[in-house]
């Protein structure tokens, strides 16, 4: 599962890296997590960035606690569900980033955090998928969920899951095409190299962002406790 991402880029630079413009709300993210309001680039305006919530709601209700929401979706299962077949031909986004986190299990309990990035540190797009819901009180919220695949080779011994990171020739591709398949073939398994390394256990808290997040510390789980391996 990813739960975690970075995009510390400024708004300019967003504007450059993706060609959508972010509005002046738009601050740099050391820590997204789940049910944050977030910057998206979605298939209906490709010309600017969103802010939808991280979470998405379970098709068989529509008033789950935070908890519950669906953060990932498994790109494998897109094609075997109609339901995420829809959302793929007309609710697709770009989530724009510069790292991601994942934990390595080192016990039954313990686990440390690392940051995930290009080897040139630059930023890259995420694939996901949107929806638009109104709530009991008829206010209308979106939402979204990254969509991840089986993890590369500088990911695997981390983590079995990593996100759909597309290739920067496909970001366009993805928001503009419609075609289920095409879709579907620009889901495969990222190959191209990602560097790591671990982080502070700060990360945990969803409510600190700040730029501590993001650099190197020994690696060690949430515990405190120190490890050698990493």
């Amino acid at each position: 599962m990813i739960s975690r991402y970075s995009l510390t880029l400024e708004a300019t630079a967003i504007t450059e890296r993706f060609g959508a413009d972010p509005t002046e709300a738009y601050r740099p993210l050391f820590n997204a997590a789940p049910t944050h309001l977030l910057p998206v680039i979605t298939n209906e305006s490709p010309e600017g960035v969103s802010f939808f919530y991280w979470g998405a709601t379970p098709v068989w209700g529509n008033k789950q606690a935070l908890g519950e929401r669906i953060i990932n979706t498994h790109a494998e299962v897109i094609s075997e569900k109609n339901v995420l077949k829809k959302k793929l031909r007309e609710h697709r986004c770009l989530v724009p980033a510069d790292g991601f986190y994942v934990w390595k299990r080192i016990g039954k309990k313990a686990s440390v955090p690392y940051r995930f990035t290009l080897p040139d540190k630059g930023a890259f797009g995420m694939a996901a998928l949107w929806e638009e819901f109104d709530d009991a009180e008829g206010n209308v919220h979106h939402t979204f969920n990254l969509i991840t695949t089986i993890s590369n080779a500088s990911v695997l011994p981390f983590s079995e899951r990593m996100p759909a990171i597309l290739a920067p020739g496909s970001e366009k591709a993805w928001l503009n095409s419609a075609d289920e398949a095409a879709c579907l073939g620009m889901l495969g398994v990222f190959s191209g190299l990602v560097d790591h390394y671990s982080v502070a256990s700060q990360i945990n808290d969803p409510g600190k962002n700040d730029r501590t997040m993001i650099l190197p510390a020994p690696a060690a789980d949430q515990f405190g406790n120190m490890t050698l391996f990493d």
